[in-house]
Order: structure tokens, then C-alpha cells, then sequence
């Protein structure tokens, strides 16, 4: 267990410690998520900003903790729209994501987000309609999918080719004419994102490059008064190897070269980062419940699984995790242990696909010891199914600088 780890080891002993059931949880430390989102915003070039994608975790400490870091957040829905505005009234929001409704578009029109990123031609007609009957004037980014000189190298892509996600590049000029169509929408830019799980620094300056090169074209080309380009976020969380994560201070003394070597000062490049800015700072405990072996292999079980934490199973590999000892026995049965031998972590789903960890080597584990699962701060349990068997939520805590804030799974 490395020290930076040592905070979140301490509060999940204290909880397990306080529970009358077998305990699993939630923990995170926004002290180390507000030395990390500094760190980020300090190393971007001057003529970048950061936004926080809420979608990877949107509970209210961690947004909280970041609201007077970033420049602003990233929503997607009506829903985040609702949260983040009746706690931040006054911050920066732009609103992306396919399939918005006209109830939400009206939404965002009627609070005055900073940018609509528009993601089809009928979304823009739409939108262009609602900002009419109201009278008013919204500024736009249109998202637009690019091709690419070659395939990424990622776990997911976007774009560079057919997905549901942004306006097929050839469309440009139609939607410019479209656009003037509706003078209460103002172009200001483009939004590209085409990639998530990007791990590889140099690759990611490569395809900032390639942005912005096309869109000089286009400034060119169709005579476009860019303001502002959205890179999208897309920085990968490197799970099966955590030493060895996305070089960012690397990647931000490249791009500080390329927007001087391509003079590109007079932009606002915006990012859009979640699981990168996030994922760090948490991480997921579950109590050990029981150990076997079948056909030559060991099993742990342990309370909870990927109803709570479906990170694992989302990005297909065995997620990195300690085992922390718990001294600690008193109950009436034997204290069953795995020792130097690979053990396979599943949780209590009636399902073969609740699986955490496969086959990962072991010095000691017991009954009642923790599983601390890191790198669990973004798109874990937000993404997870979490009524499947109807288990009960897990705690989650959430670890100031100063102390600890208990929240109670609602």
C-alpha cells in the first residue's frame, strides 16, 4: 500500500470498525482531488481552461471541492443541469451529449449556460426554434465528428467514424447555411471529442494538432470567427498498469509548444476532463465474506460487487486493489484464509459477470480483511446498476483536508 492511500485505509478500518453488518463503501479524499485539479490547471497553457465533466461523479463534495478550481462543469442532461445549478447558480455551464429533449434544450435556454454544444442538424433546428419563441440569443459550439488520419489506439471512440455522436464533418457547410437560418444562435466554435481512454501523451498532442490544423482549414474555408474550440476531455485512468499513468506534465509543455509554434493564442482552448481529473481520489472497500476453491481455482467473495462498482467489468480488466489486514475475529466459525496463490475477487450477484479481479496473486487474505479498490473516483458508482438484487447501498465518506464527512447512501 503506498502512502498516498493511507488516509482512505485509515477511514475504511474506522467504518468497518462502526458496522454491525459486513461493510463495503465508498471513500474519497478531496484533499488529494484538490492538490491534483491545481495541479492541472496550473501546468495548462494561459489561453486554456479546464472544465469538469460532471458525469464521471457528480456528488456534491467532489463538485464542491473542484467548483473554485475549474473553469466550469460539462452536463449532459436535464437532471445534471437541475443539480448543478441550484448549488452553483453562478459557474460557468455548458450543456453537451446526444439526444437532448426540447424540454431540456428550453431548460438550458431559460438559465443561460454559457454554451450549447449542438450534436445534429435536427438538434440545431430545434434549438434554433425554442431560442425564437423566447427571444433570446444562445451561444453554440457545434460537436463535430472528424475523420482521422489513422485509428486510435483507445477503449472507446467517439468519433473517426459512424458513431451517434456529433455532425458528420462533410455537413459543415450545410449547417453553416442552416445556421443562417437562426439568427439568435451565435457560432463561436466547435466541440471535438473522438476518444476516450487515451493513455499515451504524445498520441493526445497529435490529434490536438490535427483539431487544430482543421480547423484553421475551416476558418479558411467557410470564413468561420472562432472563438473558442472544445478539446473534449478523453484522458485515460491506466488501470492495469497504475504506475504508469498519462504523462500530463509532458503533455502540458507540448502543448504549450504547439499553440506557440501554431500561434493559436487568439483561441480559448477549453478541455472537458472527468475520469482523469476524478478518478484518483476514491476508492471502493468490501469486506471479505468468504473464500473457496472450484475446479482449481480460488474464489473471494465479497460484500457487495458490480452493482456498486461496475468500473472493472465497464473497462474490461481486473482492477488494481490491496488487501488490508484486519486483526480483528470474533465470530463462531473458522477464519478461512488464501495465502501466496492467485485469487479471483467476484461480488454477490447471481451472475458469472460480477467480477472484479481475476487470477491476481495474494500473500495473505481472510475472512473479515478489506479489499480497498483504487482509482475509484470517477465512473464507478455512478455508472453502476445499483438496485440489482436489491442490496444495500454502500457507505460513502468523503475525507476533507481536515476531517472526515460522512454521507449516508441515500
Amino acid at each position: 500500500m503506498s502512502s498516498e492511500w493511507n488516509r482512505i485505509a485509515a477511514a475504511a478500518r474506522r467504518a468497518q470498525g462502526a458496522a454491525s453488518e459486513p461493510w463495503c463503501g465508498y471513500i474519497y479524499d478531496l484533499e488529494i482531488l484538490r492538490q491534483h485539479a491545481s495541479e492541472l490547471v496550473a501546468t495548462l497553457p494561459a489561453n486554456c481552461d479546464l472544465f469538469y465533466a460532471i458525469k464521471a461523479n457528480s456528488d456534491y463534495p467532489i463538485l464542491e471541492t473542484l467548483a473554485p478550481l475549474v473553469a466550469g462543469f460539462e452536463i449532459a442532461s436535464e437532471g445534471e443541469l437541475a443539480w448543478v445549478r441550484a448549488r452553483f447558480p453562478h459557474l460557468p455551464v455548458v450543456f453537451g451529449g446526444p439526444g437532448k429533449t426540447d424540454a431540456e434544450l428550453a431548460q438550458a435556454l431559460d438559465t443561460r449556460l454559457e454554451y450549447i454544444h449542438v450534436e445534429s442538424m435536427g438538434e440545431l433546428v430545434r434549438l434554433g426554434l425554442l431560442a425564437r419563441q423566447r427571444d433570446v440569443s444562445q451561444a453554440i459550439l457545434l460537436r463535430i465528428n472528424l475523420p482521422l488520419p489513422e485509428a486510435p489506439d483507445v477503449p472507446l471512440a467517439m468519433g473517426g467514424q459512424a458513431t451517434p455522436f456529433g455532425i458528420d464533418a462533410a455537413l459543415l457547410p450545410e449547417c453553416l447555411q442552416l445556421l443562417e437560418s437562426f439568427p439568435e444562435l451565435r457560432l463561436d466554435g466547435v466541440h471535438f471529442h473522438l476518444l476516450s481512454g487515451q493513455l499515451d501523451a504524445g498520441a493526445h498532442l497529435r490529434l490536438l494538432e490535427h483539431y487544430f490544423r482543421t480547423l484553421e482549414g475551416w476558418e479558411h474555408a467557410h470564413g468561420l470567427s472562432v472563438r473558442h474550440v472544445n478539446v473534449g476531455g478523453g484522458i485515460g485512468v491506466n488501470y492495469r498498469d497504475p504506475a504508469r499513468q498519462f504523462d500530463w506534465p509532458g503533455f502540458a509543455r507540448g502543448l504549450n509548444r504547439l499553440i506557440d509554434r501554431m500561434d493559436l493564442s487568439r483561441w480559448r482552448i477549453r478541455f472537458e476532463i472527468g475520469r482523469y481529473l476524478a478518478a484518483s481520489c476514491g476508492a471502493y472497500a468490501m469486506e471479505v465474506l468468504d473464500i473457496k476453491r472450484c475446479f482449481g481455482r480460488t474464489f473471494v467473495v465479497g460484500r457487495g460487487g458490480t452493482h456498486h462498482f461496475r468500473t472493472p467489468y465497464a473497462q474490461g480488466h481486473s482492477h488494481p486493489f490491496f488487501v488490508l489486514p484486519i486483526d480483528r475475529w470474533s465470530r463462531p466459525y473458522p477464519r478461512l484464509a488464501a495465502t501466496d496463490e492467485p485469487v479471483t475477487i467476484v461480488g454477490q450477484l447471481c451472475t458469472p459477470k460480477d467480477v472484479l479481479a481475476t487470477d491476481i496473486s495474494v500473500d495473505e487474505l481472510r475472512l473479515g480483511d478489506l479489499l480497498i479498490f483504487t482509482f475509484a473516483g470517477a465512473y464507478a458508482w455512478h455508472i453502476s446498476h445499483h438496485d440489482f438484487l436489491r442490496h444495500p447501498h454502500p457507505e460513502q465518506i468523503f475525507l476533507s483536508a481536515q476531517e472526515s464527512l460522512n454521507v449516508a447512501a441515500e
